[in-house]
């Protein structure tokens, strides 16, 4: 197994960085050719880690970048931040990718700066694995961006085609962008001119419009919309994935015979919501930066910061920014 490092945003997010140094702990002991380098306050990681761990190191930092704070005052004013000191250690090679649960707009800003973007990307794009009927659908932008131009749009699902071969490794990923409704007539200016643009794209496998219902269905394998449009059903979506497992294990304590039945059907379901579970499903990618940053949801708790880790180390292991940029070069931007 390739051995990876990773920066380890250690102060952000809204659980501190207790969160992250119990997922650090745990990352390291189930892989064992991963080493991670937690940024941060130096007294209170090592107070954390208490004995600490041969594959752990601290790198510290004197400053945090707040969830409130703006972007621009961050990049002038926070060089010093953990979510700063984290990604030039990428930069500079010490490390080959960042997690972060901090402030999506900074992160963006910062990683803009140090690791800059793709020849011909305009905007780097938040994307993120989300599970379907029968697999997973590649959904971008869910945040980085609110308002996108149709090039911009166009430019995503060239880099979310190819992000789905690097990682799910599909030959020909299904292209769609996300609408409210399928026909050709729908949609604001930018989606109707972002889709005529696609359908002229003959490097990528585009089928047209999809709704909302579609996400989860198995009917794209890359679906494209504006970060106000993706960060709303994202959020829709974990929601009722949320509502889905407190009712199936309120369903299965009312009373002893539903106990009973729930006790029979525990493998099934146990499975079903571990499927469902959006803290499994933690980590999202920055893509269009030159190298690998993941972005955890700010509230994460341990197992889902793991799971940040864990997509970070998989984007390493398959050199996912080095082979979207090799193929950028063959597509017409």
């Amino acid at each position: 197994m390739t051995s990876v490092t990773l920066a380890i945003d250690a102060m952000s997010g809204d659980r501190g960085p207790e969160v992250a140094v119990a997922a650090a702990l745990e990352a390291v002991a189930e892989n064992e050719a991963l080493t991670l380098i937690l940024v941060g306050n130096q007294a209170q990681l090592k107070a954390l880690l208490r004995s600490g761990h041969p594959r752990i190191r601290v790198e510290p930092a004197a400053d945090v970048v707040r969830m409130n704070e703006r972007p621009s005052h961050a990049l002038r004013h926070k060089q010093n931040a953990s979510m700063a000191v984290a990604l030039r250690l990428v930069r500079d090679g010490e490390a080959q990718g960042c997690v972060s649960a901090g402030n999506t707009g900074a992160l963006m800003a910062f990683g803009r700066s140090f690791l800059k973007m793709y020849p011909g990307i305009e905007r780097p794009a938040i994307t993120k694995l989300i599970p379907s009927l029968r697999g997973q659908c590649h959904v971008l932008d869910l945040g980085a961006n609110v308002d996108a131009s149709a090039e911009n749009l166009y430019q995503f699902a060239l880099m979310g085609s190819l992000m789905a071969s690097a990682v799910s490794g599909i030959p020909e990923p299904r292209v769609a962008l996300l609408n409210v409704g399928e026909e050709e007539i729908k949609g604001n200016e930018q989606v109707r001119l972002a889709s005529h643009m696609l359908a002229q794209c003959e490097t990528l496998n585009y089928i047209g419009y999809v709704e909302g219902s579609d996400l989860f269905r198995d009917v794209a394998d890359v679906v494209v919309c504006d970060g106000f449009v993706g960060n709303v059903a994202l959020k829709t979506g974990e929601g009722v994935a949320g509502l889905l497992i407190e009712l199936l294990e309120q369903a299965f304590t009312r009373n002893l015979y539903s106990r009973v039945v729930g006790f029979l059907a525990k493998p099934v379901i146990g499975r079903l919501l571990r499927d469902v579970d959006p803290t499994r499903h933690n980590g999202a990618s920055l893509l269009g930066l030159q190298g690998v940053v993941i972005k955890s949801h700010g509230n994460a708790n341990e197992v889902a910061m793991k799971a940040a880790i864990r997509q970070a180390v998989r984007e390493v292991q398959l050199e996912v920014p080095r082979r979207i940029n090799e193929r950028l070069d063959d597509l017409v931007l």
